[in-house]
Formats: C-alpha cells, sequence, structure tokens
C-alpha cells in the first residue's frame, strides 16, 4: 500500500447545513454536489473531503454513534501567523463554534480550533518548523 491517504470522509447529520457551512460560508468549491447524499471538495492534490449523509454513510459503513467530541482533528496550515486569526474569524462568520481561541504553543507555533455544524475539529495552525512547511502548497 502507497503512503498517502485520498479521501478524508465524515457523516454529517444535516447535509444541506454543512453545504452551507463550507460552500457558502468557507467559500469551498464542490467537486462533486448530490443533493441529500454528498458533498465532495478537492482539498489538495490527490486529497477529496467528502461530506456524506449520515444515514447514506451507515449504510455502507455501519452505525454512527454520536455524543462527545470526535476523537480526531483536522488541521489546516497557514503561512503566517496572522493567518491563522483570519481564518478562525472566518469560520466563526460562516458558523463554527470557536472552541479554543488561537495561542502561542510549547512547541513554537500558533494555533486555534473550532467546530464545524457537526461538531468535527479543526485546528488552524501556524507552523514555523520542518513539519509545518512541508504541508503548505
Amino acid at each position: 500500500m502507497e503512503q498517502r491517504l485520498s479521501f478524508v470522509t465524515l457523516a454529517v447529520a444535516d447535509l444541506e447545513r454543512t453545504r452551507r457551512f463550507y460552500v457558502d460560508g468557507l467559500g469551498w468549491t464542490p467537486v462533486v454536489d448530490v443533493p441529500g447524499e454528498v458533498v465532495m471538495i478537492q482539498v489538495g492534490p490527490h486529497l477529496v473531503l467528502s461530506l456524506w449523509d449520515e444515514r447514506q454513510f451507515a449504510a455502507e459503513v455501519g452505525p454512527v454513534q454520536r455524543g462527545g467530541v470526535p476523537p480526531v482533528t483536522l488541521a489546516h496550515n497557514v503561512a503566517d501567523r496572522a493567518d491563522v486569526d483570519r481564518v478562525l474569524d472566518t469560520a466563526r462568520r460562516a458558523g463554527a463554534d470557536l472552541v479554543s481561541d488561537a495561542v502561542e504553543r510549547e512547541w513554537g507555533g500558533y494555533t486555534g480550533y473550532f467546530a464545524d455544524p457537526d461538531g468535527f475539529r479543526w485546528e488552524i495552525a501556524w507552523n514555523p518548523g520542518p513539519i509545518g512547511q512541508l504541508v503548505l502548497p
């Protein structure tokens, strides 16, 4: 198996609400948009974020369990410190719940978190180290 990730799929409770958040609120462009089923957004050269209606997801993958914080984060790295605050503000205006304001981290970066309409946590990060530079376009 090649060392790569092709899709990140999130099971969402209300696909239209989630679509409004990502497409209308954040300004992302779908490459696939099937009402009531799935919205797919290319988020990297070979990476797609798939927002899949929870009922459709459960029919293929199995029951969805809700409650508490999902044990996963998604990260969006930016090129400079000021962009962290700008992106967090954009997400907040789009309807995201702010999980934490951006703060200086012990490892030398600056990050904050928001939750999308289904509670999935997004980290917005400025990482001045080599691994941070690795993930920037």
